[in-house]
């Protein structure tokens, strides 16, 4: 199992580009619908907390989801699969090519690798809208960091996205003291 572990996510990290957002949806096609080894509610949570936290995302997930199958040695299995293969593409280009984004043919594969990293992004975005519970205080704060960035990205405003992070956790925190804190479990009622 730590095997299939690296191995997996060996492959997630040679074959996505364009960093953690883009991997998103493709460890949650691998790891809640193909492997089942975390649920989708378990990777809504676990992308929440791993955007929150330092390090890149990807990392995060995978050692969320090693830990979670097989403990110390899952986490590190998985985070060094993850790792690995960015790593050694990273490292061979550097030693071997010095102008390497000047070589013409693959500066123009990288623009259409730029076109789809965005689309992975986009599927990510979407699959977790998709799968949100639709109660209304998610929605509104969804609704409104959707169109306070679409502004910030057209008008090309100077405003970081981790403010609205805060900004989302803080309305959310408010309504959740007003309201009373519920009997179970990360704010769900039983």
């Amino acid at each position: 199992m730590v095997l299939t572990l690296f191995l997996t996510f060996a492959k997630i990290g040679l074959f996505t580009f364009g960093g953690g957002y883009a991997m998103i949806s493709i460890i949650e096609n691998i790891c809640v619908e193909q492997k089942k080894w975390i649920t989708h509610d378990e990777m809504m949570d676990v992308t929440v907390i791993a955007e929150s936290t330092p390090g890149p995302i990807a990392i995060n997930c995978a050692t969320y989801v090693g830990y979670k199958q097989r403990g110390i040695l899952g986490a590190i299995a998985a985070t060094f699969g993850v790792v690995l293969p960015s790593f050694l593409i990273i490292y061979l280009i550097s030693r071997f090519l010095d102008h390497f984004l000047e070589i013409l043919w693959i500066a123009n594969a990288f623009k259409g690798i730029r076109i789809a990293v965005g689309i992975l992004i986009l599927d990510a975005g979407l699959n977790m809208f998709l799968k949100m519970k639709k109660k209304p205080l998610p929605c509104v704060i969804q609704g409104c960091s959707f169109t306070a960035m679409m502004l910030i990205s057209i008008f090309a405003w100077n405003f970081s996205s981790i403010f609205l992070m805060l900004i989302a956790a803080v309305v959310s925190l408010t309504v959740f003291v007003i309201e009373g804190v519920p009997a179970g479990k990360g704010g769900e009622g039983k």
